[in-house]
């Protein structure tokens, strides 16, 4: 089951208050319309560039450069996913998926929660095994690394990482920067990814950026990423 905990910013409270208030519309108004429509429009021409890179993965938010007019938000809050056994911070309320997927041809599920902040979608994959040998885990890993390197056009090249358990203690792992070319209009494109097997799971997390990500965004995601 999942239990999201939320950290609501007071700027968020109030404008949740203020929706409820009809009032006539003013510039101020006008301008949130336009935001709202702008990123709409954003999010539907995001579709196919998001299945191009994340490839393998269920996506069910997308990815693509936001308008000028539209501007970032990162209202963090922490997700903690009792099935799949991880906590995360995410920058948006997440969406959920889950799909069949062949690895070396065994048949596995892939479940997937995502959330889109200004140019990135943060994502977090879990592949359920059919057991917890070693071979199998590397093959579930190097089905991911192998997938994100691909779909952008990239080397898979990868380092050693520690991913934190939430009990405490370390697990190997590996770390992925990828830039590259996604998608039929070859839109350029930056991924950070952790990869990490613990039992009969192997998870990728994700961001998938259409520009430069400031570091602190990237370390809240990554930082917060545990395992139990």
């Amino acid at each position: 089951m999942f239990r999201t905990v939320f950290r609501v910013s007071r700027v968020g409270r109030v404008s949740h208050f203020l929706a409820r208030i009809p009032s006539r519309p003013t510039s101020a108004s006008r301008s949130t319309e336009r935001s709202s429509r702008c990123v709409a429009a954003d999010s539907t021409s995001r579709l196919s560039s998001a299945r191009a890179i994340l490839g393998t993965l269920a996506c069910t938010v997308v990815l693509g450069a936001a308008l000028s007019a539209c501007s970032p938000t990162f209202d963090w809050r922490t997700i903690m996913n009792n099935d799949n056994g991880y906590t995360v911070d995410l920058p948006a309320k997440p969406g959920n998926d889950q799909r069949a997927v062949q690895i070396n041809g065994t048949p596995m599920q892939m479940a997937m929660q995502t959330a889109e902040a200004g140019d990135a979608v943060f994502a977090v994959g879990t592949v359920m095994l059919p057991n917890d040998d070693a071979a199998t885990q590397r093959a579930a890993l190097d089905f991911l690394r192998n997938g994100l390197a691909r779909n952008v056009g990239a080397a898979p090249e990868a380092r050693a990482v520690q991913i934190p358990l939430a009990a405490g203690g370390q697990v190997l792992g590996l770390e992925m920067k990828l830039s590259g070319e996604a998608g039929s209009q070859h839109e350029a494109r930056t991924v950070y990814a952790r990869l990490v097997a613990r039992g009969r799971h192997v998870y990728q997390a994700a961001i998938i950026a259409s520009k430069p990500m400031q570091q602190e965004q990237i370390d809240q995601f990554f930082s917060s990423f545990q395992l139990y």
